[in-house]
């Protein structure tokens, strides 16, 4: 009997701790949008939600100060869709090769390996970008500023290759085997088969790991602030300057901008830009993954 109670007290208590672990989750989770939205709020009792969207220039800390965020939000969405067409494509064919075409042994060396790049420090990657693949994009482009969007959006693509070539290999390992066996039964080949049942049956899985990628990618702060430039320019061409919401939010607080200040706040206005980027992405990312779940 004693020893049922104190199985059962000790039950309970495992229960409670990881009922307070959900909690303190929701709860951390819930204080940071909270100090977002309160100091952005604060923010946007002095400058007006109608300038801050549409305006076209952002120089908070000049002497006649701007504070249209579209130049960084462009920023960060260019250096985004260069990353994204890098990694997302190559993150897919090394997944398809690791989970349908390699060996066991080379996929056991290759996928640690390739996951090793996750473990980079970003300020190394914004130091090649800058120092190494920026002089070579040179030669074939004499136009290309020394700061520009290019460098640091293929270097950023290169580093969330793991991100989306290891899920994307887990989720094509998870589908059961009977599904391809059923396909060569049929007569398909193996590319056929990769492409046109593996790939729809493990799309939801894939469908996360281009998020996780892309949420990733917007969320980078070092490469972009060591290799962009750090001008917020309204452009869309790659080969300028930029500035993206992240590396301004990291550079206004590493300077000497006093807290409190209406220049200070400008940090949680574009922190709440790029949170809200964040959540919209990832609501069109769920339905996304939800319509084709229902298709397949």
């Amino acid at each position: 009997m004693k020893r049922k109670r104190f199985s059962k007290v000790k039950e309970r208590a495992i229960e409670r701790v990881l009922h307070l672990c959900a909690l303190s989750s929701i709860f951390i989770t819930g204080s940071i949008v909270f100090i977002l939205f309160y100091e952005a709020l604060e923010f946007f009792k002095d400058v007006s939600i109608l300038e801050f969207l549409t305006g076209k220039q952002w120089t908070p800390l000049f002497a006649q100060p701007k504070f249209g965020i579209m130049p960084l939000v462009t920023g960060t969405l260019l250096v985004t869709s260069i990353a994204v067409l890098v990694a997302l494509p190559i993150g897919l064919i090394v997944a398809i090769y690791l989970s349908e075409y390699a060996p066991h042994k080379i996929r056991e060396i290759t996928k640690p390996i390739l996951e090793l790049l996750a473990a980079v420090p970003t300020v190394v990657y914004g130091y090649f970008a800058l120092l190494f693949l920026t002089p070579i994009l040179q030669k074939f482009i004499p136009d290309l500023s020394g700061f520009n969007a290019l460098s640091p959006g293929i270097i950023m693509g290169i580093m969330i290759i793991p991100y989306v070539s290891s899920v994307s290999e887990d989720s094509m390992k998870a589908v059961p085997m009977h599904i391809r066996e059923g396909s060569y039964a049929m007569g398909a080949t193996k590319f056929q088969t990769s492409f046109k049942v593996i790939i729809p049956s493990a799309f939801s899985g894939i469908a996360a790991a281009f998020i996780i990628g892309i949420s990733r990618a917007i969320g980078e702060t070092m490469v972009v602030a060591i290799a962009a430039g750090m001008m917020p320019n309204l452009t869309f061409n790659p080969i300028e300057p930029i500035q993206t919401l992240t590396a301004y939010i990291v550079g206004v607080s590493l300077g000497d901008v006093p807290h409190g200040t209406l220049e200070y706040k400008t940090i949680f206005a574009a922190g709440i830009t790029l949170f809200l980027m964040t959540l919209f992405l990832n609501i069109m990312g769920f339905w996304f993954r939800k319509r084709i779940r229902e298709v397949y």
